[in-house]
């Protein structure tokens, strides 16, 4: 299969470094031709697209691709692909599985209820409304299609480079204290492979929640990294006491637990890091910040 990515990011890299060779070929955008002349990652060709700039070789590998993940986020508004690809994604003639990267942060705030692919989406925030928007509008794509569309809500991600182990050995770590709050989170090579078993088994406009088994306060979460590191956590902060950006601040206006069956039941998949003590044990064995 060739595969391609628009939005070649975190976690796109990571479900590449994973799973690329599974592919015969790997295209993807970014946003400058500086970071396309960067990418050093075997296999995998870097076009730039950056709104109505883009390089008119894309056309061609989207008439040639199978696979094709999204993990560009939708600005002012809009999706960026929908508004420039569409009639192209539309006419790919190989095209058979499609992979939006969402956030489960279209639930809003249950109050801390479990929530699954169920629940009335209920977006809290700007940023989350755009993505209800743009999940709505690539079902739609779908809804008519030679391929299958599916929705993937992601948890908190974190991975190598990005967890609580970096967090506390560089000092930016907080424990912000918060009654009654909880979240999931999910690890990179748990997102890599729920996305693969959904290319190999698709199904046509599905909602998958990509979380682990236990969701749980954030300040529990630094505090195991620095027990992990031999490290003193961060005092506690209450939260009403926090200085915090308007994102975060509205990072924890949200809370709720996230039930993740579906990806178990439909996909077959056995996270390999149902919580995140092993995850951050395994990033830690590694070699994390130790």
């Amino acid at each position: 299969m060739n595969l391609f990515i628009f939005g070649l990011g975190y976690t796109a890299l990571q479900f590449i470094h994973h799973h690329g060779h599974r592919f015969a070929e790997i295209c993807g955008t970014v946003r400058s031709a500086e970071k396309a002349q960067a990418i050093q990652e075997p296999g995998l060709r870097a076009f730039r697209f950056d709104g109505p700039a883009s390089d008119s070789a894309i056309l061609q590998h989207l008439d040639e691709t199978d696979a094709l993940l999204i993990s560009a986020p939708p600005t002012e508004g809009r999706d960026p692909v929908l508004e420039r690809f569409s009639a192209a994604i539309t006419a790919a003639p190989r095209l058979r599985w499609i992979g939006y990267l969402s956030t489960v942060g279209v639930y809003g705030n249950a109050g801390g209820a479990w929530v699954d692919e169920g629940t009335p989406a209920n977006p809290a925030s700007s940023r989350a409304r755009q993505r209800i928007e743009a999940e709505r509008q690539w079902l739609e794509l779908g809804a008519s299609a030679p391929f299958a569309v599916q929705i993937f809500r992601l948890a908190g991600i974190y991975g190598p480079g990005r967890n609580a182990l970096v967090k506390v050995a560089d000092g930016t770590a907080k424990r912000i204290v918060k009654p009654g709050q909880a979240f999931n989170r999910i690890h990179t090579e748990d997102i890599a492979q729920v996305l693969m078993a959904s290319i190999e088994k698709p199904s046509r406009n599905a909602i998958y929640n990509v979380a682990d088994d236990e969701p749980g306060p954030p300040q529990d979460v630094i505090a195991f990294a620095a027990k992990l590191l031999g490290r003193e956590p961060p005092p506690e902060i209450p939260f009403d006491q926090a200085e915090l950006t308007p994102m975060a601040r509205a990072f924890y206006e949200d809370n709720k637990r996230i039930r993740n069956a579906r990806i178990k039941s439909e996909l077959g998949v056995t996270l390999r890091y149902p919580t995140y003590r092993e995850g951050l044990h395994a990033l830690h064995g590694a070699g994390e910040r130790s």
